[in-house]
């Protein structure tokens, strides 16, 4: 097919040309999917060649970046964003389905430095929000800086203010030490910058969330533009909670870890409200503190509680430099346990010990019964590393940059499967849904069709391995009904976490697209769609330049 050549002119590129921490310069531009941008000229724009258009967009400016030679320099996945805020029409090659309408905004750390310094770890960088808008078969784009506490007061100082993931902030005598440390006792110095997910709630209020709960950041899902704190108005104190909530139409369930008395809370809080209230509490089983618990999982009439051997320990959490497991600590003598609770009474119907296990991330659980229509036994399913928390520490910025791609390192993980029974037996099963080598045993950063969560389901999709590789760098559609995966791989590009959409009126489980945004190997990036059912590409978006890696994302629908 003939090449299609254009000159693009119908972006903005908003802000400076790259971020600078410490410039208090401040664009009075707002970005909005909806309002129209106007467009800026560049003396140093070029003609580029795109193939199989589909859409009659105004086509976007590219700026060309200098791109070095060696494989450290071209990948932009673990580089610094070039700038705050960009927002512009993509050219799109192949078909976007017109069904396709809404916006879907990912989350992730974009910002790894402030001037001179660089931080350690992929999770301390400050949030940079990417929204992709679709509508009409038309893909319009923006990214956009977090403004956070963290973020403004670095920007601001010219250095680290807040507790990241594996940074402190540098203190210059001991009395500022001491008062560090007591800031960190009352949460005041921990941070709220909300990189890892973005949910949206019931009444359609759009969060960014981390960890700890001063990290809940409301936002316009239209402008990707930060609203302010998201403040709960419990009387429910604490400093940390799961990252990733469940979030449905009619509710937002969490866990909050009791670091004093080892146990975890379970809250739940309705739509158009702050409030949350107590469905009910675990106490731990073992070990000093309680298990790390990124996420967890449900199903249609229990919550579930994972009890990891990785714990929170207060020590590392005082260490002004990481340990290799930063503020955690493994117990594998503590040993690990699921824990069953009843949404309704928040009773606990079943607490079995289970294998050794390390996961960040659940993907889903569902109900087994027996002939009868009785629940026997909770199936719960992750991505499960082995009980290797080397994982960890490989997601240190220094290893992600030096990977010449000539030898394999990443860890091996599989999709572990929990059985959990609920006829008072103590022990609970882990094993391999499938075979790991059907996704080159990598697995992480997980969807499912949302219509299936806590229900008996056959798909997930999530970012596998084709080896050598040091991190995750295919997208894969696990079958767990067939126990085989599709997968979907380009030479040096780093994906990040495919998002399931399902199409509207859809009756099969796997009808609809996946959608991803990729880092490629020449530096540059772009959105990707998958047909959800034959895993084949139908679309795909450069962008402007290369997009850092990103973390979780989530579909706000278009009537």
């Amino acid at each position: 097919m003939a090449s299609l050549r254009f000159t693009a002119a119908g972006s903005k590129i908003l802000g400076s040309s790259s971020v600078h921490l410490g410039d208090s310069s401040h664009d009075a531009n707002k970005l909005s999917f909806k309002t129209g941008i106007n467009s800026t000229t560049n003396p140093s724009m070029k003609d580029s060649v795109v193939t199989r258009v589909a859409t009659r967009s105004p086509p976007v400016f590219m700026p060309s970046p200098k791109i070095k030679t060696d494989h450290e320099s071209k990948l932009a996945a673990w580089k610094s964003i070039q700038q705050e805020r960009w927002e512009g029409d993509l050219v799109v090659e192949g078909e976007i389905p017109i069904w396709l309408k809404g916006t879907y905004i990912r989350n992730g750390p974009g910002l790894w430095h402030i001037g001179d310094y660089n931080f350690r770890h992929l999770f301390d960088g400050y949030s940079t929000l990417v929204g992709l808008h679709f509508q009409k078969g038309r893909l319009r784009a923006a990214h956009r800086q977090l403004e956070s506490d963290a973020y403004k007061a670095a920007k601001k100082n010219k250095k680290l203010c807040y507790r990241e993931f594996s940074e402190a902030p540098r203190t210059e005598n001991f009395l500022s030490y001491v008062g560090e440390l007591a800031n960190l006792f009352s949460g005041a110095s921990l941070t709220d910058n909300a990189n890892t997910g973005v949910v949206r709630l019931g009444d359609g209020r759009v969060v960014c969330l981390t960890e700890t709960i001063k990290g809940s950041i409301q936002i316009n899902p239209d402008t990707l533009e930060t609203i302010g704190k998201f403040e709960y108005t419990d009387s429910w104190g604490g400093l940390i909670h799961s990252a990733h909530p469940i979030v449905t139409e009619s509710e937002f369930l969490t866990l909050l870890p009791d670091l004093i008395k080892p146990g975890y809370v379970v809250v739940r809080m309705e739509p158009g409200t702050n409030e949350r209230k107590v469905v009910g509490r675990v106490n731990c089983r073992g070990g000093p503190s309680p298990g790390w618990v990124h996420s967890f999982p449900i199903t249609e009439h229990y919550i579930i509680v994972p009890e990891m051997p990785l714990r929170y320990c207060a020590q590392n959490l005082l260490r002004a430099e990481p340990t290799p497991l930063y503020k955690f600590e493994w117990h594998p003598s503590s040993k690990a346990f699921m824990h069953v609770m009843c949404k309704a009474t928040g009773n606990i119907v079943a607490s079995v010990e289970v294998p050794l296990y390390v996961t960040f991330h659940f993907i889903n659980a569902y109900e087994e019964k027996d002939d009868e229509g009785r629940v026997t036994a909770v199936i719960a399913d992750c991505c499960e590393h082995n009980a290797n928390t080397s994982i960890l520490d490989m997601l240190r910025l220094q290893h992600l940059r030096s990977y010449k791609g000539d030898h394999d390192v990443l860890p091996d993980a599989r999709v572990g499967r929990f059985t959990i029974p609920l006829d008072g037996s103590p022990m609970g099963k882990l094993e391999a849904a499938l075979d790991p080598n059907q996704h080159g045993r990598g697995i992480d950063m997980c969807s499912i069709n949302p219509a299936y969560l806590g229900k008996k389901y056959r798909y997930a999709y999530a970012c596998g391995a084709q080896r050598p590789c040091n991190f995750p760098n295919t997208l894969t559609k696990i079958d767990l009904a067939e126990k085989t995966a599709k997968n979907w791989f380009s030479e040096g590009a780093v994906p990040s976490e495919p998002f399931f959409v399902a199409r509207p009126g859809a009756t099969e489980e796997d009808d609809g697209v996946v959608i991803s945004m990729i880092s490629d190997k020449n530096g540059e990036g772009y959105a990707l769609l998958l047909d959800g059912s034959t895993f084949k590409e139908i679309a795909r978006a450069k962008f402007p330049y290369g997009l850092p890696y990103g973390l979780h994302g989530c579909w706000i629908p278009k009537e």
